[in-house]
C-alpha cells in the first residue's frame, strides 16, 4: 500500500471546481457529523449500538483476528519494526528486584495488523478559485493536518472505541479455494453470494457495523514477498455499497483490503479514499481470519480500540471477536 504522502503526490482528483472551498468540496462537509468532526464513522458505536453488539457474544470463546508484532512480518514499502530489550539496571534492594524494558522504532501505525485513521489518506484536488489543495477527511487541508511532530487535526486519538457486531463476509469459502488469486477484485455479488451462503441476510446490516473480507491471504503471512505480491481485495463497486450500509469501519486479511493493483491503472488506493477521506470508514489491515472462518462464526461481538497516539495517522491493536 502507498504511504500518506505518496498517495497524496500520484492522485490528482478530477472533481467539479464550483463552488469549491475550505467550507465546501464534494465530500465535505459531514452532513452526518458536523464540518469539524474527526471521528468519522466511530461515531456509529453509540450505547445502544455496543448494547446491541453485546448480544452476539453467547459462549464467550474469543477469536484474535490479529497477528503477533515482530521483526519477521511483511512491511509495505521501506516500512520497519524493531523491538530491542534493556535490563532496568542492576540488582536493587535487599530483594535484588530485576526488571526488563523495550525500545520500539518503527512506523507502529502502519505495520503488522494495522488500522488506518482519519489523517491516513488524503487527495490533491483543485479548489473553485484554481488552487491545488492536499484535501483529507471533512475538509481539512494539508496544512491543517501535516506537520512533522505529528497531526494537528484528524490524529488516531480522536477515533472512539469500537466495539460493535462484526460479520465475516468469507469470500475464499464463497469461491471454493482456500485463497483468492493475486489481483481478484471481490465483486458486489461476490459479497452477495457469500453473505447469502452464510445466512446473514443483507439488509439485517445496521450503521455502525463492522465487515470484514477473507481472502485466505493470512496464510502467506510467513512469506512476506509472496503476502505482499498483488493481494486481492474489494474494489470501488464494494467500497460504494459499505459507504451505503453506513458501516463503522471493514478490513481484511490483506495489507490494503483493497485489490492490487487496482483494475484502473490510473488509480492508486481508491478504496482508501473512498472510505476513509470521504466518509471517515475506517480500514483494519493485516488481519488473521482462519480460526474464525474454521468455525463459521460469521456474526460476532468485535472490540477493537486503536492507541491514542496524538497526532498518529493509524495505530496498532489487538481485534477481537467474541461468539
Amino acid at each position: 500500500m502507498k504511504t500518506l504522502f505518496t498517495s497524496l503526490l500520484l492522485i490528482i482528483m478530477s472533481f467539479p471546481t464550483v463552488s469549491q472551498t475550505r467550507e465546501k468540496g464534494p465530500w465535505w462537509p459531514n452532513a452526518t457529523w458536523g464540518a469539524r468532526d474527526e471521528a468519522g464513522a466511530s461515531n456509529w458505536i453509540t450505547p445502544e449500538k455496543i448494547m446491541q453488539a453485546l448480544t452476539y457474544a453467547k459462549e464467550g470463546k474469543v477469536y484474535e483476528l490479529g497477528h503477533p508484532y515482530e521483526r519477521a512480518m511483511p512491511y509495505g514499502g521501506t516500512r520497519s519494526y524493531k523491538l530491542s530489550v534493556v535490563d532496568t539496571g542492576p540488582a536493587a534492594g535487599k530483594n535484588k528486584q530485576l526488571g526488563n524494558e523495550e525500545v520500539i522504532s518503527g512506523e507502529l501505525g502502519q505495520v503488522g495488523t494495522q488500522f488506518d485513521g482519519p489523517g491516513h489518506i488524503g487527495a490533491l484536488i483543485k479548489y473553485g478559485d484554481g488552487t491545488m489543495k492536499g484535501v483529507y477527511y471533512n475538509g481539512f487541508t494539508q496544512e491543517e493536518v501535516v506537520h512533522p511532530d505529528g497531526l494537528l487535526h484528524l490524529g488516531v486519538q480522536h477515533v472512539k472505541p469500537i466495539v460493535s457486531r462484526g460479520i465475516l463476509v468469507d469470500i475464499a469459502s464463497y469461491k471454493g479455494v482456500d485463497r483468492l488469486s493475486n489481483s481478484y477484485e471481490v465483486t458486489l455479488a461476490d459479497t452477495r453470494g457469500a453473505l447469502a451462503r452464510q445466512g446473514v441476510a443483507e439488509s439485517s446490516i445496521t450503521p455502525g457495523d463492522v465487515i470484514i473480507f477473507r481472502y485466505g491471504w493470512s496464510q502467506l503471512w510467513k512469506s512476506p514477498e509472496e503476502f505482499n505480491r498483488n493481494p486481492p481485495g474489494i474494489g470501488l463497486e464494494v467500497a460504494h455499497w459499505l459507504v451505503a450500509r453506513q458501516i463503522a469501519m471493514t478490513g481484511a486479511d490483506t495489507a490494503p483490503t483493497e485489490v492490487v493493483p487496482n483494475p484502473d491503472a490510473d488509480l492508486v488506493v481508491p478504496v482508501h479514499q473512498e472510505l476513509i477521506m470521504k466518509n471517515g470508514i475506517f480500514n483494519l489491515e493485516n488481519m488473521d481470519l482462519e480460526s474464525l472462518a474454521a468455525d463459521k462464526v460469521y456474526e460476532f461481538l468485535f472490540i477493537f480500540t486503536p492507541i491514542r497516539f496524538v497526532g498518529s495517522s493509524g495505530s496498532p491493536g489487538r481485534p477481537i471477536a467474541i461468539r
